[in-house]
């Protein structure tokens, strides 16, 4: 796909805004702008996942575009992996995203979540997160699980296995609650664990 100015500002926009929605401690554009790791992040791993799929010659290029990134903002998001649109990362430190993972639209992310791998074999060996999706601060995902769209997992849990649509994964190993007749919104608040 070629580049397009416009669709690169319009997707720097989308990003801020999803920001601004999701911190209510931002108060502007030009503060998330320039004040939020997360973004940095992601902006960077959209550069580095252009070069990476541009030729064979530009993996090791697109590799040290993805470490400064992580030495910058404390993100390593892998270049290979697949990023939806307006993925929010609050705080950042310590989130970590592999080759294989898929973040799908809307997610929002907080620091020290782990999208991990659980094999060396050269297949799909890291996390599919679908869109909406929630993930604590500390979460841990590793293996090719999915998250269902909608779906909550708390701080600190460890999911070793599918979370479905709209459901609530705690503990370690985690457990997956699906709420019956609730509406998304009511999620955030049905579980105080969610946000320990």
């Amino acid at each position: 796909m070629p580049f397009s100015l416009r669709g690169f500002l319009q997707g720097v926009r989308e990003d801020l805004d999803a920001g601004l929605a999701r911190d209510p401690a931002s108060t502007s554009r030009l503060e998330m702008a320039l004040a939020s790791p997360g973004l940095h992040a992601l902006w960077a791993h959209r550069v580095a996942h252009r070069i990476w799929h541009s030729s064979d010659a530009g993996k090791v290029p697109a590799r040290l575009v993805s470490q400064m990134a992580r030495s910058l903002t404390g993100v390593e998001i892998h270049p290979a992996a697949k990023i939806g649109k307006r993925l929010f990362i609050d705080h950042g430190m310590g989130v970590v995203i592999g080759a294989t993972a898929e973040v799908g639209d809307d997610v929002m992310m907080y620091h020290g979540v782990t999208l991990g791998g659980r094999s060396m074999e050269p297949v799909k060996r890291h996390p599919t997160i679908e869109d909406g999706a929630v993930l604590g601060a500390g979460a841990r995902i590793p293996g090719p699980v999915t998250v269902g769209a909608g779906a909550q997992v708390g701080a600190n849990a460890v999911v070793v296995r599918d979370v479905p649509v709209l459901a609530v994964a705690v503990g370690v190993p985690a457990t997956v609650r699906v709420p019956h007749e609730r509406q998304s919104a009511d999620l955030m608040y049905a579980d105080p664990a969610l946000w320990i």
